[in-house]
């Protein structure tokens, strides 16, 4: 079987919602991760771009189109835009993969981007107008983002019928949430984030986390999905911009344009489950993928489980029975925020990064999907 690889991998810093990024639309801020990953990888080697996005009501056509002729990729080479929630990033990645496997192209730029400030608001009876009564205006992060389609439940009030059942208390959530603040603050200052990171504006650093947060603090958040609920603004990730980009390319194509490669894509497993359990889509996917490889958890040296919410990523760490520490050593999306088409890719791209610094060799990204799915891709050192 052909063997795929990823030979570039960037990603902008994720801004605060209406923060830095506010003005940059999802595909500019795909353009800037690009356009660094094409410094070594020419645009008219690339065969398709495939970008994944949530929230794209007024974002204009076919986002990864307008990626692909902005950044100068030849506009006979096709473009596509997915959508699968959460799992929107890593799911082109995947896709790239199965058509350099299938024979239909040697390289191909891809990832994901979401700006959530930029998302609109819905007048839905605007079009067909309105003889009587008052006209309701629906926030599309909430209504295409953050909802379950099924149950209308918000994805944090899933989450805490997920605290109740594996008893996680809000002093166990908290605790998780301070460590992720923690964890970013010491590799930021150890500067390991910086070969990822491509400056947009003036912003060359992530600017959601918070790295003056202590337990006081967070024990002062109330509850935000029921009154006597443990989930809070501190232990759940955040609304955020950003983008991440990979090229991933079969072997051929490597040796033949000299091209270094960063890590080896070694599989992938996507799954559906409950919606009300989307939260625990990590474990189902990791189960299946270790399945197929022939592998168990304990043999991955590197994971990255995203942090939708903190109980949930406990929840999870429960479940495939590993221990707290192996997840996220560098802090995840409690501390660097969640935009929600990015985050699979930004997963992705910070592994690949680890493994070319051969800080580890086997490596799991993962993360629960809205809708009840889960996602998981290997990679590993070359």
């Amino acid at each position: 079987m052909k063997k795929l690889f990823i030979v570039e991998a960037k990603r902008t810093p994720q801004g605060r919602l209406l923060g830095a990024l506010a003005k940059w639309s999802a595909a500019d801020l795909a353009k800037e991760a690009g356009r660094e990953t094409l410094k070594t990888v020419a645009p008219q080697d690339i065969d398709q771009v495939i970008i994944g996005n949530v929230i794209s009501a007024g974002q204009g056509m076919n986002i990864a189109r307008q990626v692909g002729v902005g950044l100068g990729i030849p506009v006979e080479r096709p473009a596509y835009t997915v959508n699968m929630i959460c799992a929107s990033g890593m799911q082109a990645v995947i896709l790239a993969g199965q058509a350099i496997l299938a024979g239909e192209a040697n390289a191909i730029l891809c990832g994901g981007t979401e700006s959530m400030s930029r998302a609109p608001y819905l007048l839905d009876r605007a079009r067909g107008g309105y003889k009587l009564g008052d006209g309701v205006l629906t926030d599309s992060i909430l209504r295409d983002g953050l909802t379950d389609v099924f149950s209308g439940k918000h994805m944090g009030i899933t989450v805490e019928a997920l605290a109740e059942k594996y008893a996680i208390s809000r002093a166990a959530q908290d605790a998780f949430a301070l460590q992720s603040q923690q964890k970013y603050a010491d590799a930021q200052a150890r500067k390991v984030f910086h070969d990822e990171i491509v400056p947009v504006d003036n912003l060359a650093q992530d600017e959601h986390p918070r790295p003056d947060v202590t337990m006081a603090k967070l024990s002062t958040l109330k509850p935000v999905f029921k009154p006597n609920g443990t989930i809070t603004p501190g232990n759940a990730s955040g609304i955020n911009d950003g983008a991440a980009m990979l090229v991933v390319c079969s072997e051929t194509m490597m040796v033949q344009k000299g091209w270094m490669p960063l890590a080896r894509i070694a599989g992938w497993s996507v799954v559906g489950c409950d919606p009300d359990q989307m939260g625990l889509g990590p474990v189902y996917a990791t189960r299946a993928l270790c399945q197929r490889l022939g592998l168990t958890v304990a043999d991955f040296d590197g994971i990255e489980l995203n942090e939708a919410f903190a109980a949930q990523t406990l929840a999870c760490i429960k479940e495939l029975n590993i221990k707290a520490d192996r997840v996220n050593p560098n802090g995840g999306a409690i501390a660097l925020g969640h935009p929600i088409g990015a985050s699979g890719a930004r997963l992705l791209v910070h592994l690949a990064h680890r493994i070319a610094r051969r800080e580890i060799g086997k490596a799991l990204a993962t993360l629960c999907v809205g809708g009840g799915m889960g996602s998981a891709v290997m990679l590993e050192k070359v």
